[in-house]
C-alpha cells in the first residue's frame, strides 16, 4: 500500500498535536497520573486518518519522545521514559488510533462500540504497564496490589468516557469540515 506526502503530512501534525495534548495542562495530576487531552488526539488520529496512518501517527509521537523531544506529559522525553509507569498509555495510544480507524472508516457508524474499545485498550494496556513499572522498579507503597491500581484508575473513567463520546460525536462534524475545507481550498 502506498503511503502519500498528505499520509505523512498528517501524521506529523497528529504527532505534534499529541505533544501539545500531552502537556496543554501539566499543572493538572492526580496521584502521578497527568490529565492530559492525548486520548482525545489518539481518538481523532484514528478517525480522521484512518487506522493505518492514524496508528502510525502515534506510534512517530511515541518514537520522537522517545528519541529526547519533550513531548511527553510534563515536558519529558527520552528513552528513560520506558520506565515510568505512565508509559504504558502511551503505547496504547497507538492501538487507540487504530481501534478509532477502524470502528469510523469504510462507512461504519459504530461509535457505541468503538468508545468502548477505546476505553477498554487503553485502561487494559495502560494500567496493567502501570500496576507492573509500580510493582518491579517504580517503588510501589507497601501493599499495593492489582486490585489497587484499577482502583486508583477509576478515578479517571469519568473524563476518559466524556472525552470518547465528545471525540466519537465530533469526528463526523470534523471530518466533513475537513472535506469542506479541502474542496474550496482545491477551488482557489
Amino acid at each position: 500500500m502506498r503511503v502519500e506526502t498528505r499520509d505523512l503530512i498528517l501524521c506529523a501534525l497528529f504527532a505534534a498535536l499529541m505533544g501539545i495534548g500531552a502537556n496543554v495542562a501539566p499543572f493538572l495530576t492526580i496521584g502521578s497520573v497527568p490529565i492530559t487531552l492525548q486520548l482525545l488526539f489518539a481518538i481523532m488520529a484514528g478517525g480522521l486518518l484512518g487506522s493505518r496512518i492514524g496508528a502510525f501517527s502515534m506510534l512517530a509521537y511515541m518514537l520522537i519522545g522517545l528519541a529526547g523531544a519533550p513531548v511527553f506529559a510534563g515536558f519529558k522525553g527520552g528513552i528513560s521514559s520506558v520506565l515510568s509507569p505512565t508509559f504504558g498509555f502511551i503505547i496504547s495510544f497507538i492501538f487507540v488510533a487504530y481501534i478509532a480507524g477502524k470502528c469510523v472508516g469504510k462507512g461504519r457508524r459504530n461509535y457505541i462500540i468503538g468508545g468502548i474499545l477505546v476505553i477498554a485498550t487503553n485502561y487494559v494496556i495502560g494500567t496493567n504497564f502501570m500496576y507492573f513499572a509500580m510493582k518491579l522498579w517504580a517503588g510501589a507503597p507497601e501493599g499495593f496490589s492489582y486490585g489497587m491500581a484499577w482502583a486508583w484508575m477509576m478515578i479517571y473513567l469519568p473524563l476518559d468516557i466524556l472525552v470518547t463520546v465528545v471525540s466519537f460525536v465530533a469526528l463526523p462534524k470534523v471530518k466533513t469540515a475537513l472535506r469542506f475545507t479541502v474542496r474550496h481550498t482545491a477551488d482557489v
